[in-house]
């Protein structure tokens, strides 16, 4: 009896919901050096040709996350790694993002919310 063979499946991309995917990709293109590979005008993709992309869905009633508070929490984020939060946290500020006002553990991780709310973080581990 012989085992199937599993279908390939592959990540195309990690979408976030947002009122404006136009200007929530400007934010993520700039922060993360990602070129626009599809935009139209209710989604934008970032990435590169053959790899796991960064979409932006158009949601016409999109509340943005209320975390820490659970009323609307975080839903998903990104953890990126840097080498100097200092300077991190800076370039993220320059481009719009916020410094979330709960933070557990500064000196190791800044947590930061993009222009549409949702929570990502700076962190020198990994």
């Amino acid at each position: 009896m012989s085992t199937p063979t599993a279908p390939a499946i592959r990540m195309l991309s990690v979408d976030f919901d947002c009122l404006d995917p136009v200007e929530l990709s400007s934010f993520y293109r700039e922060a993360l050096d990602l070129p626009t590979i599809y935009s139209t005008d209710g989604f934008v993709l970032l990435g590169h040709d053959g790899a796991p992309g960064l979409g932006f869905v158009r949601v016409a009633d999109y509340r943005a996350p209320t975390w820490p508070d659970p009323a609307h929490g975080k839903q998903a984020h990104l953890e990126l790694g840097v080498d100097d939060l200092d300077r991190a946290q800076a370039r993220m500020l320059s481009l719009g993002a916020v410094l979330a006002p709960f933070q557990p553990h500064p000196d190791e991780r800044r947590i930061m919310l993009d222009p549409a709310g949702h929570p990502f973080c700076l962190s020198t581990g990994g």
